[in-house]
């Protein structure tokens, strides 16, 4: 047995959970919130128990000490040592990384020349894992990288249509990310249906407040909605996905926004938020349809109009698929967008049973019997992928 943390570190957060491995089972889970805020939030569960403190963490090495020692004061663990291994959660590892790897400075040198692809979110990661290799240094590390898994994705379905010399200079093509969710919904359906993974042919939607589709064959990513950073693709809670490139143009001459505004106005004000005026969560926007707000109508029209045209498409690039598997907050448990979005799916011989998809959060076939794709709801855990390849490398090592 081994104790094993997961670790997803953003600007002013710190996620976490420690899991007992090779079982999975979950020993701790937590949240710190405002780190190098006033009024900084730390709360950790224990046994279905949740602790909560307000405090002061003015950064992420106290915040990382802070969680240490609470771990030990409920008795998760008596002592550092206890912690074998450590799975950070580090999002952009441009083409250098097809796999996670275990850290190392070569690996932090690496990472750091991607910063420029991901700047809000490498730095993060930066710091918590140097935050963590401080606190435990005798423990293993691994990054895992959210762009990892769609590092097979062929040259076809990753380079865009611009001077080829971005690519070659400026490293500028579709990375996609949510890449260790989509990875977790293939091998956990190929684990459900008994098949090896790379017999895997499926569609999986990650879709949350943030959302991406991924067209999966044979195991291993052909093509995924998100693409040189996480705003493109389907609509979003604030995030436009795609558009047509030239309305920043014309917004930029009409208006005179500068590339920092027009970044704010297409990650922050935009989506579901931008288009229905009232919230970027999906259950706002359910409660205001059901009181007619017509502009809340339109924007889930719009939400399910893009799903759909993603999910055909890649359809037909894979030449069929045998499941479409939904995951992330609203895939998860925004039943009737989930039932919008398959009515549109059955001429793909996709067909769903209304009372087998009324269900929150479990996972569920909600498929007719017959149909010729199968429809799931699977709740993803990019945390235990996390913890599954740190402990891997705990125990075989990874060579770079």
């Amino acid at each position: 047995m081994s104790i094993v943390m997961s670790v997803n570190a953003g600007s002013s957060s710190l996620k976490f959970q420690v899991f007992e491995m090779p079982s999975e089972k979950v020993l701790a889970k937590g949240l710190v919130e405002r780190i190098g805020l006033d009024d900084s939030i730390f709360s950790i569960t224990v046994n279905g128990e949740k602790f909560e403190e307000v405090t002061n963490i003015p950064d992420h090495t106290v915040a990382v000490q802070k969680l240490i020692e609470s771990l030990i004061a409920h008795n998760v663990v008596n002592s550092l040592e206890d912690i074998e291994a450590v799975g950070h959660r580090m999002v952009h590892g441009g083409e250098f990384y097809s796999d996670s790897v275990k850290a190392s400075d070569e690996a932090e040198e690496k990472f750091e020349k991607c910063i420029p692809l991901a700047p809000l979110h490498n730095p993060a990661g930066l710091v918590g894992y140097r935050s963590f290799k401080e606190a435990l240094p005798q423990a293993s590390h691994t990054f895992v990288f959210d762009t990892a898994f769609h590092q097979t994705m062929p040259e076809e379905n990753f380079i865009y249509p611009i001077p080829y010399e971005y690519y070659e200079n400026d490293h500028i093509r579709r990375y996609g990310m949510h890449g260790t969710s989509h990875k977790y919904l293939t091998e956990r359906l190929a684990e459900i249906e008994g098949k090896p993974v790379d017999e895997m042919n499926i569609i999986t939607c990650h879709l949350g407040n943030g959302a991406s589709i991924t067209a999966v064959k044979n195991g291993k990513s052909l093509k995924t909605s998100m693409g040189f950073t996480p705003l493109a693709g389907v609509m979003m809670g604030t995030r436009s996905g795609d558009i047509d490139p030239a309305i920043l143009i014309f917004l930029q001459n009409k208006y005179g926004y500068t590339a920092a505004e027009l970044d704010d106005i297409l990650n922050k004000k935009s989506g579901m938020l931008g288009l229905s005026g009232i919230s970027s969560d999906s259950r706002d926007i359910e409660d205001a349809i059901e009181a007619g707000n017509e502009k809340a109508i339109l924007t889930e029209k719009v939400y399910v109009s893009r799903i759909v045209e993603t999910i055909g498409g890649y359809f037909a690039l894979m030449g069929g698929c045998d499941a479409i598997v939904f995951a992330g907050g609203i895939g998860e448990n925004a039943i009737s967008i989930r039932a919008k979005i398959c009515e549109k799916l059955g001429c793909l011989g996709a067909e769903f049973d209304p009372e087998k998809n009324n269900v929150r959060g479990k996972e569920v076939e909600f498929s007719k019997d017959g149909s010729k794709v199968a429809l799931w709801v699977i709740p993803t855990n990019e945390e235990v992928m996390l913890a599954r390849d740190a402990y891997k490398d705990l125990k075989n090592g990874n060579a770079q």
